[in-house]
């Protein structure tokens, strides 16, 4: 299938490069409205650039948007007017208004869509995916330094989306309430920001995101009965303690069997086997199969939307927040 990328910044340069060695699709070319940049990029890779947008949706099949934020809305409406399959860079688009827009227009359209929240196929969570059920507390905290490239949106589009994603992909409950919490400590808007979201079943999950930490981190650690689940997205490393039958071994150096209704049970640990993959090259294969397969993509628009409407609520929390605490000074 003959593939184009709307965009060539940082994430789009990287799409590129793995477009062009994907066998499941043929990379015919790419656009930017930065053209010293398109010409620079199509020398070094040897990859077409487009000089329109519409030339490019004339000559292919598959479009990947990767562009900012603020355009994925513009852009993936022309792409599907076009009748083209459609790759979107998380988050699907900048509002939650504009998602529910973009999911009106795709109705009748036989196209595939699929959002790119790459942690789904982060190896580490792959490791996990087979431990976890029906989560009674989650806890995540994804750090990063400071960046001026993404800070055109607030940090829980830019960074915290991802978890939300993930949580609600393995909470698989609507959300009962949410309370926030967040500071603007270099951008006008909030650089860090956490969330706690109680779901309708139990499930509380607390989320924290900062982009103007110290060190770098991405980490979810999940509760549930007779276990808990560690996931280091960043490190790319799965632990499992949990109750068992039989001692195994036990960092934790819990040396005595512990009474669980009349029966025996013991603490053990587990590492599982991480796969060494490209989590961006996996999403794209998975949408390349959902395509040739006419099977839903792994991470649907609904999926998209869904974590944009709790990141949009997230947001609008902080925000009056941050502006009664500037009335208030």
């Amino acid at each position: 299938m003959k593939i184009a990328v709307l965009g060539a910044g940082h994430l789009g340069k990287i799409h590129i490069k793995i477009l062009k060695n994907l066998p499941d699709f043929e990379l015919i070319g790419f656009f930017d409205p930065n053209m010293l940049l398109a010409y620079a990029l199509s020398k070094e890779l040897s990859v077409k650039a487009f000089d329109s947008m519409a030339k490019l949706l004339e000559e292919t099949e598959v479009v990947d948007i990767v562009t900012p934020t603020m355009s994925h809305f513009e852009c993936a409406k022309q792409a599907l007017f076009a009748r083209k399959h459609i790759f979107i860079e998380k988050p699907v688009t900048h509002t939650y208004a504009e998602a529910k827009e973009l999911m009106r227009i795709a109705v009748g359209i036989d196209v595939k869509i699929q959002i790119g929240h790459v942690e789904r196929f982060n190896p580490a969570f792959l490791a996990a995916k087979p431990y976890i059920d029906s989560p009674l507390f989650i806890e995540t905290h994804r750090l990063s330094k400071y960046n001026p490239r993404g800070t055109d949106v607030s940090v829980v589009l830019d960074l915290m989306i991802h978890d939300i994603d993930v949580i609600l992909h393995i909470v698989k409950s609507e959300v009962f309430q949410i309370q926030t919490s967040g500071v603007a400590v270099i951008t006008e808007s909030p650089d860090i920001c956490n969330a706690r979201i109680e779901f309708e079943n139990g499930c509380v999950a607390n989320l924290t995101s900062s982009r103007v930490s110290m060190k770098e981190m991405r980490k979810t650690r999940i509760f549930q009965k007779d276990r808990y689940v560690s996931i280091d997205f960043l490190n790319k490393k799965t632990e499992i303690v949990r109750l068992s039958d039989a001692q195994s071994w036990n960092p934790l150096r819990i040396k005595f069997p512990i009474e669980v209704n009349g029966s025996k049970k013991f603490v053990s640990h587990k590492k599982p086997r991480v796969k060494q993959l490209n989590a961006i090259q996996e999403e794209l294969r998975s949408f390349a199969l959902s395509i040739k397969n006419n099977n839903s993509p792994t991470v649907t628009l609904q999926d998209g939307c869904e974590a944009l409407k709790i990141a949009d609520l997230i947001i609008d929390k902080v925000t009056d927040r941050i502006d009664k605490n500037k009335s208030n000074a």
